[in-house]
C-alpha cells in the first residue's frame, strides 16, 4: 500500500516536471531498469501511468515502438517468448498517450484470453474516439471467471454517468461498482453519487442484493436516521452485537426508544451465541446502555422485564449471558 500510494502521488510530479528530452529519457530509463529488477514485484503499478511519465506524445510513441513487437509474442502461448512481460501495460499506456488508439485495439485483439488489466485500455481507446456504446460493450465483454467485476462495473458506470444516464447507471452498476470495505461505506458512496435517489430506496435495494444478510445493513440505516428500519433489519438476520451496543450507547439520550431496541437486539443475538470473542464486559455493556436509555424515558421496569424474559430463554451452550446477568435479573443460575 505504501508503494502504491507513492506511485500514485509521485507519478504526476514526474510526468509534469520540466525536463528536456534527454533528461526525461534518462529518468525513464532509470524507472524502466527499476521495473525490470523488481522481482517481488512491488512497483509493477508503475507500468500503467507510463504514458504520463513520458510527458509528450512523441516520447510515448518512441517507447511504444520499442515495446509493441514484444507484447503479442508474450501473449501467444505457442511462442517461445510467451509469458509475463512487464512492458505490456507500459506499451498500452504509451500508445494511449501517443493517441494511437486503433493500434491499442488491434494489439488487444491478438490476446488469446480476456484480461481486464489490459482490456481497460481498449475501453479508454474507444472512449477517446467518442465511441461510448462500443466502449460499454467492450467492457462488458471483458467479464470472466478471473476478472474483477468491481473494476469492470465501475468503468461501465462511469461511461453511463458521463452520458447523463444516471438512472440506467444506477440500475445496472451502482451496487456492484461501489462496494466498499463496509456496508455503511457502500451505502454512503452510492447515496453521494446518486443524490437524486431516495436513500430509503437505495437502502432497500442494497438489502435485496444480499439475501439473508439484512442485519448487516443496520449501521447504514442508523446513519441515515432510519431508526425503525434499522431495528427491523437487525432483527431479521444476525447483526453484530457490538455494533448494536454502540448504537444504544451513542443514542441513549437523543433517541432513547431506538437505543432501547438496539440494546435489546444486541442481547438477543448474544443469547443466540452470535458473534466472535464475546466477553462478559460485552454483555454488561449491552445491558447497561439499554437500561440507561430506558431510564431516560421512564421505562426501566418494562425494559428490565423484557431483558429478563429474553435472557431466561437462553438454553443453548453454557448459558453465558445468564451467568453474566443472572443475579442482576434474579434468575436461577442452575442448569
Amino acid at each position: 500500500m505504501a508503494v502504491n500510494n507513492a506511485i500514485e502521488k509521485l507519478t504526476p510530479v514526474i510526468g509534469k516536471a520540466s525536463a528536456d528530452d534527454t533528461l526525461r529519457q534518462r529518468w525513464l530509463e532509470r524507472l524502466w531498469g527499476a521495473l525490470q529488477e523488481d522481482q517481488m514485484p512491488y512497483i509493477e503499478a508503475l507500468s500503467d501511468p507510463w504514458g504520463d511519465l513520458c510527458a509528450s506524445a512523441r516520447a510515448a510513441s518512441i517507447w511504444a515502438d520499442e515495446l509493441i513487437g514484444t507484447v503479442p509474442m508474450t501473449w501467444n502461448i505457442e511462442q517461445e517468448l510467451s509469458g509475463y512481460f512487464k512492458g505490456s501495460s507500459a506499451c498500452l499506456s504509451a500508445l494511449f498517450k501517443a493517441g494511437r488508439h486503433a493500434e491499442i485495439l488491434g494489439l488487444l485483439a491478438t490476446m488469446p484470453y480476456k484480461m481486464w488489466h489490459f482490456r481497460k485500455w481498449g475501453v479508454q481507446a474507444l472512449l477517446a474516439q467518442g465511441k461510448k456504446d462500443e466502449a460499454l460493450q467492450y467492457a462488458e465483454d471483458s467479464r470472466g471467471i478471473s476478472e474483477s467485476p468491481y473494476a469492470i462495473a465501475r468503468a461501465c458506470e462511469e461511461i453511463l454517468l458521463s452520458d447523463g444516464l444516471h438512472d440506467e447507471a444506477y440500475q445496472r452498476y451502482a451496487i456492484e461498482a461501489n462496494r466498499k470495505t463496509t456496508n455503511l461505506a457502500t451505502f454512503r458512496a452510492i447515496t453521494q453519487k446518486y443524490p437524486h435517489k431516495n436513500p430509503r430506496e437505495i437502502l432497500n435495494d442494497l438489502v435485496s442484493s444480499a439475501p439473508g444478510e439484512a442485519g448487516k445493513w443496520f449501521a447504514a440505516a442508523k446513519s441515515a436516521g432510519f431508526y425503525l428500519e434499522a431495528i427491523e433489519l437487525a432483527n431479521r438476520s444476525p447483526c453484530d452485537s457490538k455494533t448494536l451496543t454502540r448504537a444504544a450507547r451513542d443514542l441513549a439520550e437523543t433517541e432513547p426508544l431506538f437505543a432501547i431496541e438496539a440494546g435489546l437486539t444486541a442481547l438477543k443475538w448474544l443469547v443466540a451465541e452470535y458473534g466472535y470473542d464475546i466477553t462478559g464486559a460485552d454483555v454488561m455493556s449491552a445491558y447497561s446502555y439499554t437500561m440507561k436509555a430506558a431510564e431516560a424515558v421512564e421505562r426501566k421496569t418494562e425494559t428490565f422485564e423484557r431483558i429478563r424474559v429474553l435472557v431466561a430463554g437462553e438454553a443453548s451452550g453454557d448459558r453465558f449471558v445468564t451467568k453474566v446477568l443472572g443475579r442482576t435479573l434474579g434468575l436461577n443460575l442452575r442448569m
